[in-house]
């Protein structure tokens, strides 16, 4: 990518960033929400590590890596619906008459989605250290904890805008979003331990993105950390980012010829 795209798409981000810092119910929502998910599933499972297999004797220790992902994928799901705005206003068709690079265009609520779950994700750490979840592998299983999030909320937001672009209809957004959200994050280890999953489940979550960012995240934030995990699991991610990117540019080129 150029300077002068990487230019354009920070431009982009700026734009999207000022958005949502003008929003404050939504900043709101950014807090409470992974909160409420915390507490509340760290307290009506917190016996559920005497079955064994979770490498902690702490439930909340284990649930915060979930919950980090599980936010990531949650917010960044609804990126198509940030460029279907784009669409209805006719910001989107006034920019296509500029010399704006068309990566920036689509890729610029990626940016910002990717700087909202970074902080988000860190904000949950945090809540986690209050409520007494400890973390061995220090700042830099945080570090790759979050960026192992950002990653996941790269693939699902550029893949929103791609389905953005294709459908261009809210119903259907909502619709897949909703029919994939909690299949995705069920099929996870983001609550259970592989080991008490059933068999096929556990197969199925060898294949999920999600469960790849939650894998990648414990594995680092461990005493003794498994860099082969860490590596694969990591490395698989940022092939299905470049992917996903993409396949979301591409999409734009054909909306592009349409209008």
């Amino acid at each position: 990518m150029s300077a002068d795209s990487l230019t354009q798409t920070w431009y982009m981000t700026q734009r999207r960033l000022v958005a949502v810092v003008r929003q404050p119910a939504y900043l709101l929502m950014m807090l409470i929400q992974p909160a409420i998910w915390l507490f509340l599933f760290g307290n009506l499972f917190k016996k559920v590590v005497e079955l064994g297999g979770f490498g902690t004797m702490t439930y909340l220790d284990y649930l915060v890596p979930g919950i980090v992902v599980m936010s990531a994928l949650n917010s960044s799901m609804w990126a198509g619906m940030g460029t279907l705005e784009e669409i209805e206003r006719g910001t989107l068709n006034r920019f296509l008459t500029t010399p704006v690079s068309r990566g920036a265009l689509m890729n610029g609520n990626v940016a910002q989605n990717g700087i909202s779950t970074a902080v988000q994700s860190v904000i949950i750490v945090l809540l986690g250290t209050a409520g007494g979840a400890e973390y061995p592998g220090g700042v830099r299983g945080v570090a790759i904890l979050v960026l192992a999030s950002v990653l996941l909320g790269a693939v699902f937001g550029a893949f929103s805008n791609a389905v953005g672009m294709l459908v261009r209809e809210r119903e259907s957004i909502i619709g897949i979003n909703t029919f994939l959200l909690l299949p995705l994050t069920f099929l996870s280890s983001a609550f259970m331990a592989p080991s008490q999953m059933p068999s096929w489940m556990g197969h199925i979550a060898d294949f999920n993105p999600a469960n790849w960012a939650m894998v990648a995240g414990r594995s680092a934030m461990a005493a003794d950390p498994d860099w082969g995990d860490v590596l694969s699991r990591g490395g698989a991610l940022a092939v299905l980012t470049v992917v996903a990117v993409w396949l979301s540019t591409r999409t734009f080129r054909l909306y592009q010829k349409s209008v």
